[in-house]
C-alpha cells in the first residue's frame, strides 16, 4: 500500500472532520463552508448541525477508505457548488476595502473541491471520465496556489509580519514560499515534473502547517472565531492533496484532452 496516497486521504478526511467539529465550539456555518453565514436563528440551527454532521461523517468515510470514490467525488462536487454560487457571488459583491475577507476562502473551497475530485478519480478504474476529473482537480487546486503565491510575491512586506517572531528572515522566507506556490502551480499546468515538485510542496506545506498555523492555533485558539483551525486544518488537506498529486496520473492536458477528443 502506497504510504503518501493513504497520508493524502487522511490529511483530508481530518480536514473534513476537523471543520465539523469546529461547528460545534463556534457560531453559525464556519466561513470556510459558507460566508457570512454565522448569525443563524436559534429555529434553524439544526442546519449547523446537520451540516456538522455530514462534514464528520463524510471525513470519517474518507479517513478509513470506505465508499472513498463516491464520498469524495460528492464532497468535491458539493465544495464546487460552494465555490460557485456561495463564495465567489460573496466576493464578487462586496466591497473593495472587504474583499480580501472573501478572497482567502474563495480559493481555499476550490482547492479542496480540486483534492476531493483527485482522491475520487484516483480511487476510480481509469478511463476517460476520471483522467479528466483527475487534471480538473489538479488545475484547482493548482489555481489556488498560483493566486496564493503571486500574493505572496506582491505583498512580501505586509505577509512577512504573519511570520512567527522566532523564525527570522521573515521577507526572505515569505518570499520563497511564493515562489515554491507559483512554481508549483506552473508545474501543475504543464505537468512538468509533477511527482518530484508536488512532494517537495506537500513537505513545504507541512513545515508551514507545524511552524506557522500550528503555532497561532495554540497561542490564539478564539481568533476570529476559530479562523486559526480553519489555517491548520486546511493547510493539512494542502500537504494532502500535494501527496495525492505526486502520486496521480502524470498524463498531461493536453494528452488527456486528445483523449476526450476520441
Amino acid at each position: 500500500m502506497n504510504l503518501y496516497l493513504i497520508l493524502g486521504r487522511v490529511f483530508l478526511g481530518l480536514c473534513l472532520i476537523g471543520i465539523g467539529v469546529l461547528h460545534f465550539f463556534f457560531p453559525g456555518i464556519r466561513p470556510i463552508i459558507l460566508p457570512d453565514s454565522t448569525h443563524i436563528p436559534i429555529g434553524m440551527y439544526w442546519i449547523v448541525y446537520l451540516i456538522a454532521i455530514l462534514l464528520v461523517g463524510f471525513g470519517v468515510l474518507v479517513l478509513i477508505g470506505k465508499k472513498l470514490t463516491a464520498v469524495s467525488f460528492i464532497v468535491g462536487i458539493v465544495f464546487f457548488l460552494l465555490f460557485l454560487f456561495g463564495h465567489l457571488p460573496a466576493f464578487l459583491s462586496a466591497d473593495q476595502t472587504v474583499k480580501l475577507k472573501y478572497w482567502t476562502n474563495l480559493n481555499k473551497m476550490l482547492a479542496l473541491s480540486g483534492g476531493f475530485l483527485i482522491l475520487a478519480a484516483m480511487n476510480a478504474p481509469k478511463n476517460r471520465f476520471t483522467k479528466s476529473v483527475l487534471l480538473l482537480g489538479r488545475c484547482f487546486f493548482a489555481c489556488m496556489l498560483l493566486l496564493f503565491g503571486i500574493g505572496h510575491l506582491l505583498s512580501t512586506t505586509a505577509l512577512s509580519t504573519l511570520v512567527p517572531g522566532y523564525i527570522p528572515f521573515k521577507k526572505f522566507w515569505t518570499f520563497a514560499g511564493g515562489i515554491i506556490l507559483v512554481g508549483s502551480a506552473i508545474s501543475f499546468f504543464i505537468n512538468f515534473k509533477v511527482k518530484k515538485i508536488a512532494f517537495v510542496l506537500a513537505i513545504t506545506l507541512f513545515i508551514w502547517l507545524v511552524s506557522l498555523h500550528l503555532y497561532y492555533t495554540i497561542l490564539f485558539p478564539d481568533w476570529q472565531e476559530g479562523e486559526n483551525f480553519i489555517g491548520a486544518l486546511t493547510c493539512l488537506a494542502f500537504c494532502g492533496i500535494a501527496l495525492l498529486i505526486s502520486q496521480s496520473l502524470k498524463a498531461s492536458p493536453a494528452a488527456t484532452a486528445r483523449v476526450i477528443d476520441k
